[in-house]
């Protein structure tokens, strides 16, 4: 059996060969996020993958996350390693189900969370992240309705923070959703000096207790900037790594550590390393739809972090 060191430098080796990029999102695991040469939210994702020359990329996450490699990268060759690590968020609305909303709703802008379908952005007029969905909507004609998909909870807390009118859909990320106050105040009282940093993606409940809300990579840098030593981290398990890799010196403890999601960790050295000695499986977006959703990506990306 190889020892896991040697999984990375064969994976090391492998990526040079091909000419490829490896990037992984915060809640890989451990030993992917080492492996990377890159890792982040989907937000910093995106944008590394619209800007490198690389040949190939190997995307460390689920379906969605790859989809979009493809969005914006036409020319390269993007690889899931696990061809079934989806979201079940984003399986929470279909193509068919927005278009009939919008028939509800003539007029609106249709702002998608990036965890979507690439067939849902492409009946999208924007699509947005947890980094930057106040920005966007704020980015939006005042006189017009919006209509957010699919994760309401993100939704309510763009409504709590712009003066724009906000309709949403009624789906959800179950890993945060699960997250309850009483169990934050749990955690609280057996760590009163720590502060709880939370993803909007929690529930209303849960962000009222949060000192910060913030999406993955704002939490890793908060915690970077913040004179306080101790952390309360309200978002899947995977992002307490990272955390402390950046912060050797402060504690981080996780608000349930029941926030494992099963997708995000499909994806270990082995299925990477045959990923890069087959080139499959490859997530390719058919140009009609493609060229649809990458206008409402290409607008995110206009917007930025703010």
């Amino acid at each position: 059996m190889e020892s896991v060191e040697s999984l990375k430098a064969e994976i090391r080796n492998l990526l040079k060969k091909r000419h490829a990029i490896l990037l992984a999102h915060n809640y890989q695991r451990s030993e992917v996020q080492d492996v990377a040469d890159f890792s982040g939210d989907s937000l910093e994702l995106s944008i590394r993958a619209s800007r490198t020359d690389a040949e190939v990329i190997l995307f460390c996450g689920v379906h969605f996350m790859a989809e979009t490699a493809s969005i914006l990268c036409p020319d390269k060759k993007v690889i899931l390693p696990v061809a079934g690590a989806g979201c079940p968020m984003a399986d929470m609305i279909s193509a068919h189900e927005l278009r009939e909303k919008k028939k509800e709703m003539p007029g609106a802008v249709v702002i998608s969370y990036v965890n979507t379908t690439a067939e849902v952005k492409a009946e999208s007029d924007l699509c947005c992240t947890s980094a930057n969905a106040v920005q966007v909507a704020n980015a939006v004609d005042p006189s017009r309705p919006i209509l957010m998909v699919p994760d309401r909870n993100l939704a309510r807390y763009t409504i709590k923070h712009t003066e724009r009118r906000i309709s949403y859909w009624e789906g959800y990320c179950p890993i945060h959703e699960n997250l309850h106050a009483e169990q934050v105040m749990r955690v609280k009282a057996a760590h009163p000096e720590a502060l709880f940093l939370a993803h909007p993606e929690c529930r209303p409940e849960v962000l009222e207790l949060a000192d910060e809300v913030r999406s993955t990579s704002g939490m890793i840098a908060y915690a970077g900037e913040s004179s306080a030593r101790e952390f309360i981290i309200g978002t899947e398990t995977g992002l307490l790594y990272p955390l402390a890799g950046a912060n050797p010196d402060k504690r981080f403890y996780p608000a349930d550590p029941h926030m494992v999601c099963p997708d995000m960790k499909k994806t270990g050295l082995k299925e990477i390393l045959e990923a890069l000695e087959t080139l499959r499986p490859e997530v390719k977006v058919p140009e009609g739809i493609r060229d649809k959703a990458k206008r409402a990506v290409d607008r995110m990306l206009g917007v930025g972090k703010g």
